[in-house]
């Protein structure tokens, strides 16, 4: 997602905040809830860029050393988005996952669209594949196989809370 802290016309919007402190304790939680489930995947992938930050998280904690990442723009804004998700480069060697176990992250599963798109990319892999996203909102079209959770909030996530660094 993309800056959204200062964006005009969104100060009645309802919000959900997260610090990173909870942060650290989501993470550390959803790596338990998967190792719980019996998935150890091989191969953690973030949904960039909104996925990163987690999907380094949850890699440390499961002690999963390989990680990679696929760019994926939908957002523009607050509530403002792309008519569909849109792949961009550098691309993930999707081949190279077949027959692995892949935890595919996300921070959030708003409108599933997006996790919907890598999902099916990563299926014609053949990999045995599990996701995880911080946020599941209730009209996703795709519900995360693992979640911290459930909100009908806009969400600020401490990594996009405040504006680019200028000089």
């Amino acid at each position: 997602m993309t800056f959204d802290a200062g964006d005009a016309g969104t100060d009645q919007i309802e919000r959900e905040v997260l610090t990173w402190d909870a942060f650290h304790l989501a993470s550390r939680g959803l790596a338990e809830e998967i190792l719980r489930s019996g998935f150890q995947p091989e191969v953690v992938i973030a949904i960039a860029r909104g996925g990163l930050l987690l999907a380094g998280s949850i890699s440390y904690a499961l002690g999963t050393k390989n990680c990679g990442s696929i760019n994926v723009e939908f957002y523009t804004g607050v509530d403002e988005r792309l008519p569909e998700p849109v792949l961009s480069g550098p691309m993930l060697d999707a081949p190279s996952l077949a027959g692995k176990r892949v935890l595919l992250v996300d921070d959030v599963s708003d409108s599933g669209h997006t996790l919907a798109k890598v999902v099916g990319i990563l299926e014609e892999t053949g990999c045995d594949l599990r996701t995880a996203a911080l946020y599941t909102k209730p009209r996703t079209v795709l519900v995360p196989d693992f979640s911290y959770k459930a909100t009908d909030h806009w969400i600020t996530f401490p990594w996009s809370a405040e504006p680019p660094v200028t000089v």
